[in-house]
């Protein structure tokens, strides 16, 4: 059993808000890697069905239950309110500090002139850190004052903060390390399940679906995290989960065409070839950027890439 470093008499100075889902195994390297670090740990357990609520128990975590969600922002400020710390640690069960991290985070603990702190994170995906593809630094506020950051109970929510903030360097050294995807279908299963809750709130919001949403959107979303964020630098993995976001951005808007009730509206084609040739012309953009830039010393080849790129031009607006 890991002892945490807090006494029955005194307040504890830091608390990690963890809350968990099926991933008892994860749950116990991330409960390790806060020895010596955290004095308290509140760990919101969402009706777990594997043994993640007595990995938590038998660590000395103190756990919260709470009904399961397809997206975790309640149980994560239900677990928040729970902490008593000065500080919090905020995490999931597949995020990991390091030694580099926990000193750094121990010595802004020190300082009056923090309130909240901006964390990189380092993404590994398919067993490898994406450094591109808009995954680093990847910032993400999760060291903080109690009550100086709230989020609202919405699926991807941005938080809100109060007080003075700090930005941690984007070292490997002082990354949070996330073990964010470990397999296509694991991917594809949290794709599927944040595409209903996605479209629910597009629908709620009154959003009325439109023919760019399926095509532009998605070749959007490629382009950019391949070609503006260097997803290509990542290689393979960069190339397969830029294709996989961009498969993800999609579906969002299928599922609102689901949740309208498939409604049969005729394909016009002014706005099909509108949004056609808008996506063509982007993608035209961006990849002849990418090659005039990455791969082509022969003026000849440069000068037909931009021709391409003249004809999509000319093209978009006939």
């Amino acid at each position: 059993m890991i002892k945490y470093t807090h006494s029955m008499k005194q307040k504890p100075l830091i608390s990690a808000v963890i809350n968990v889902r099926n991933e008892g195994e994860n749950l116990k390297k991330c409960l390790k890697t806060l020895h010596g670090f955290a004095d308290e740990v509140i760990v919101t357990n969402m009706h777990s069905t594997d043994n993640s609520r007595e990995v938590a128990l038998s660590a000395g975590a103190k756990v919260y239950d709470y009904r399961w969600l397809k997206y975790v922002e309640p149980a994560r400020n239900y677990g928040l309110s729970k902490a008593t710390g000065k500080w919090i640690i905020l995490l999931d069960p597949d995020e990991y500090l390091n030694k580099t991290l926990k000193s750094e985070l121990l010595r802004i603990t020190k300082r009056s002139d923090v309130d909240w702190v901006r964390i990189p994170r380092k993404n590994i995906i398919f067993d490898k850190w994406i450094r591109h593809s808009r995954c680093w630094p990847d910032y993400l506020i999760r060291f903080f004052k109690k009550n100086h950051v709230t989020w609202k109970n919405e699926i991807h929510s941005q938080p809100h903060t109060t007080g003075n903030g700090l930005t941690i360097l984007d070292s490997e050294k002082l990354a949070l390390r996330h073990i964010n995807y470990s397999t296509i279908t694991q991917y594809l299963n949290q794709t599927i399940r944040y595409s209903h809750i996605q479209a629910d709130e597009l629908k709620a919001a009154g959003y009325k679906l439109k023919i760019s949403d399926l095509i532009l959107k998605p070749m959007q979303e490629f382009n950019s995290r391949f070609y503006f964020a260097e997803g290509y630098k990542d290689g393979m993995h960069g190339l397969v989960f830029c294709l996989l976001q961009s498969f993800a951005i999609g579906l969002i808007y299928i599922r609102l065409w689901e949740k309208y009730g498939f409604a049969d509206k005729v394909l016009s084609k002014e706005s099909f070839i509108s949004a056609t040739q808008e996506s063509l012309f982007e993608h035209s953009f961006w990849f002849t950027k990418f090659y005039l830039q990455e791969y082509s010393h022969n003026p000849i080849s440069n000068l037909i890439i931009r021709i391409r790129h003249l004809f999509c031009r000319i093209t978009k607006n006939l």
